[in-house]
């Protein structure tokens, strides 16, 4: 956990950090380095002083930072030691502990590490800082500051150090924790940032370095954080390695639980021995950090950082009719490989040549941008950041939902949005994979299935626990006009944890609401950036695409009914799709044997799903249709979370998919958390 944020109290949860923020960058387009875009970018950092916030005390600040390339010249003047050839050396900047012993402890474990991982620790240097510009919180949880440099005696350079160093750059995070903690704001070869818990006036005056006349560069990314009712910290000040972020992940637990599902295949020749890296996501971390660490990740195991942010932040796809095909098969190929991480997202980016920004599909984040004829580009959340002569704009807009606006300094132009992802889309012959990897439901043949009848139907709803109120008021109308039925707010039934009857497992959640600053989405005018098909399936390596990694069964809706779950049961019964092969467990228990029956039960449910996935099993349908009077149902939420955790453990979770068969689930609410919990897909028999 992040030690400068405080533990889960009352309704704080550190798990709700969330950002509102002003964001912007300055670059050269020819990639000329000059003392000027170093000075623009905090001049317009300076300007977005109202986007970012502070405390009780104003001079203590949420956050501000800045992403430079490496000043090299700089740094050879001010380094006590030989530097190698630009480039081929890595310098970042370290938050050590605060106590000297601590620091010298940390010191020797990251030096030690770092040899251990085959590179080369070439010196430290004690960052200039200036702590009386802050104010007393930010003073007291202040870290020690010092440049660390180190190369690769192998000769690495440039993105290959990097590669290298990122493993070392992990685990120095996860060995050093607690009062030990220490974080690289960046640690590359290609840039370098500077940042903390600062305002943005702050951030020059913290840091004297930045004044320097010798520091030099061609890109400045420049961030000023606005905390959303949490807490700031030195780590979690903007930019990081390769992001600056307005806005929110609103997905971010759902992706970062998929990403550590997802590490046991993890594997990149790129990259050896990366499972020394993991966790990929740091326990602790922001919403913005998270998604840098995998984006990182992307990046290092051989995607641009255009293609890996496309995975990440799709745009608008699945309903859209106009969109060319190749980049429809681009998007839904690696929809087969990660799901979105959902804003709403204004993205700033670069690896120190390259620089653009990405806004969400939902487009619910302002970004401008200017471009001169002298080649300076600006782009920042809002417009006004640089006082620009209007003569010598020769071009400005805005941020579209779903666009790129990608800077290419070592080509010195403009890429435009449709080119960038025409060119990926054109890397791989994705339409012809998805042909031959991807099965649609309603290309499968109907199979029989079992109806029930009437006062079979009535004796299920009695044991589900169905009541006159739910049948009447929600799915009577959800049936007739398919959709949830409005109702008031409020609600006069005790909470189910305080009730004195019966209640299902669903009632014991609810749903998470941590404010955020996003305008609703209207599913129906908005219809464009709304989907909800899904897939069910195995997954294949992240990290190596081919035609196996959409070997999947794709769904038009989660919710499936009778019909659909007998094509999904019967999908191999002729062996055609073996690699879809499904099986149906029961998750019955003896009602006689009571809670320890539910519990051994359970064990046997999860050790009949590994067995199945051992034999061949590439679809699990988890069932409670032959529930009678002897054997009671698991309720579905359990029964679905249970298999879900054990294949993580088993480290099998991404080699199967989930479909619930239930009794139970009739709301949206039950629905939501199924698959929040696992499911690719359910089946609500009864409903």
């Amino acid at each position: 956990m992040n030690p400068d944020l405080p533990a889960a109290h009352g309704l704080y949860d550190p798990r709700f950090e969330h950002d509102a923020c002003g964001v912007s960058f300055v670059a050269n387009i020819k990639g000329v380095r000059s003392r000027e875009i170093v000075t623009l970018g905090l001049t317009a950092l300076t300007n977005m002083e109202h986007r970012g916030a502070t405390g009780a005390e104003p001079d203590t600040g949420d956050g501000a930072g800045i992403l430079i390339q490496i000043p090299d010249a700089f740094l050879r003047a001010v380094t006590g030691f030989e530097l190698p050839a630009a480039g081929s050396y890595a310098v970042g900047i370290a938050f050590l502990p605060q106590a000297a012993a601590d620091v010298a402890t940390a010191v020797a474990t990251v030096e030690k590490i770092v040899t251990e991982e085959g590179l080369r620790p070439l010196g430290w240097r004690d960052v200039p800082v200036n702590p009386d510009c802050l104010g007393a919180s930010a003073r007291a949880v202040m870290p020690t500051v010092r440049q660390f440099f180190l190369d690769d005696p192998a000769g690495a350079a440039d993105i290959d150090l990097d590669r290298k160093i990122f493993v070392a750059r992990k685990r120095i995070e996860h060995e050093l924790t607690g009062t030990m903690r220490t974080y690289f704001s960046s640690l590359s070869a290609r840039t370098i940032v500077y940042k903390g818990m600062l305002t943005t006036p702050e951030l020059e005056q913290f840091f004297p370095d930045l004044s320097d006349e010798r520091m030099e560069s061609a890109i400045a990314m420049v961030h000023s954080r606005f905390s959303t009712n949490t807490f700031p910290s030195w780590p979690l000040a903007h930019p990081y390695r390769f992001i600056a972020h307005n806005g929110e992940i609103n997905t971010v637990q759902g992706n970062r639980n998929w990403m550590r599902t997802r590490e046991a295949l993890l594997a990149s020749n790129l990259i050896p021995g990366l499972e020394r890296a993991f966790p990929i996501c740091t326990p602790g971390m922001s919403d913005s950090a998270s998604f840098d660490e995998v984006l990182e990740l992307l990046h290092l195991a051989g995607r641009s950082l255009p293609h890996a942010l496309l995975m990440m932040i799709p745009e608008a796809w699945e309903n859209n009719d106009r969109m060319d095909a190749k980049k429809r098969a681009f998007y839904q190929f690696h929809s087969s490989l990660m799901e979105p991480w959902d804003g709403p997202a204004d993205v700033c980016f670069t690896d120190g040549t390259l620089i653009g920004a990405v806004l969400d599909r939902n487009g619910l984040r302002p970004g401008r941008y200017w471009i001169t004829k002298d080649d300076l580009v600006v782009l920042a959340s809002e417009a006004g950041v640089l006082n620009i002569d209007q003569s010598r704009i020769i071009r400005k807009g805005r941020l579209q939902p779903g666009r790129m606006f990608l800077i290419d300094t070592a080509q010195g132009r403009l890429i435009d949005d449709d080119e960038v992802k025409m060119e990926l889309a054109s890397e791989h012959p994705y339409e012809e994979w998805l042909e031959q990897g991807v099965t649609h439901l309603d290309e499968l043949p109907a199979r029989e299935h079992i109806v029930h009848s009437r006062d079979s139907v009535a004796r299920r709803q009695q044991m589900f626990g169905y009541t006159e109120e739910e049948l009447k008021i929600i799915l009577a109308p959800t049936a007739k006009n398919a959709m949830e039925p409005l109702g008031s707010m409020g609600t006069d039934t005790p909470i189910a944890v305080l009730s004195a009857r019966s209640r299902l497992l669903f009632d014991y959640f609810q749903q998470l609401f941590a404010q955020v600053t996003n305008p609703p989405l209207d599913a129906i005018r908005e219809e464009v950036v709304t989907a909800v098909g899904t897939s069910v399936g195995p997954e294949a390596n992240l990290l190596s695409p081919g035609p196996n990694s959409c070997r999947q069964l794709s769904l038009p809706f989660p919710i499936i009914d009778n019909d659909d779950l007998a094509k999904i049961i019967h999908i191999n019964d002729d062996a055609t799709q073996p690699q879809l092969a499904a099986v149906v467990i029961s998750g019955l228990y003896r009602v006689a044997d009571g809670g320890a029956g539910l519990r051994t039960a359970l064990d046997k449910l999860r050790a009949d799903v590994s067995a199945a996935i051992t034999n061949g099993a590439r679809i699990i349908v988890l069932s409670d249709r032959n529930s009678d009077e002897v054997f009671a149902p698991i309720p579905s939420l359990l029964m679905t979370s249970a298999v879900h955790h054990h294949l993580i453990r088993e480290k099998t979770r991404t080699q199967v998919g989930l479909v619930v068969e239930c009794g139970d689930a009739r709301e949206v609410h039950h629905m939501a958390l199924l698959i929040g919990f696992g499911a690719g897909a359910v089946n609500p028999y009864l409903a």
